[in-house]
């Protein structure tokens, strides 16, 4: 398969993906050789803070999503890859559900990618993208507070807690508001 996501359907839909690549990193469209990752994940104690653990079943519903997110918003969260491997070890990026108070920069990284700034790096890249290309004037990040790592992330990207903005979530969440566009060029 190409980096365009393809339907069985009688009309076809493709999707574009674009590519954003980094001294570390290669962030690409989901792909379905992608599953597996997202499954160990979604369906493990990690995934608490976003939400889960969910059944597969659950966690194919929101792998599945991530490319209905990009057929109708033309954005969305990248698979994240090392460079050299197309494993997935991770899924950053801009995106807006429904419900969302604003877009958000979101991040996940699966087990074995913490603690080596990938994350960073990859929000960084993902959020240039979203000011640049997107033309987005603002990003926040939905973060629960128990989620330490998360919250350390927001910090070393520079965002800071906004409490006016709300969230669509029935659990505690944290909004942070990342710096605009004028702040990171």
């Amino acid at each position: 398969m190409t980096d365009a996501a393809r339907i069985a359907d009688p009309t076809t839909l493709e999707i574009a993906f674009p590519v954003l690549e980094t001294e570390r990193l290669v962030l690409r469209g989901p792909r379905p050789e992608d599953w597996e990752a997202h499954a160990a994940f979604a369906t493990s104690d990690r995934a608490r803070f976003v939400g889960g653990p969910w059944s597969r079943r659950e966690a194919w519903r929101g792998f599945a999503a991530r490319w209905g997110h990009w057929a109708m918003r033309g954005f969305g969260m990248f698979t994240v890859t090392r460079r050299g491997s197309d494993a997935a070890i991770g899924t950053i990026g801009p995106h807006f559900p429904e419900g969302w108070a604003e877009p958000e920069i979101g991040w996940i990284l699966y087990g074995g990618a913490e603690g080596q700034g990938l994350a960073r790096e990859a929000a960084l890249a993902c959020r240039d993208h979203a000011y640049r290309v997107l033309g987005w004037t603002t990003a926040i990040s939905y973060i629960h507070p128990d989620n330490a790592r998360s919250r350390a992330l927001a910090g070393r990207l520079g965002c800071e807690i906004d409490p006016a903005v709300p969230h669509p979530f029935d659990e505690p969440c944290l909004v942070y508001r990342h710096p605009g566009p004028e702040a990171v060029r």
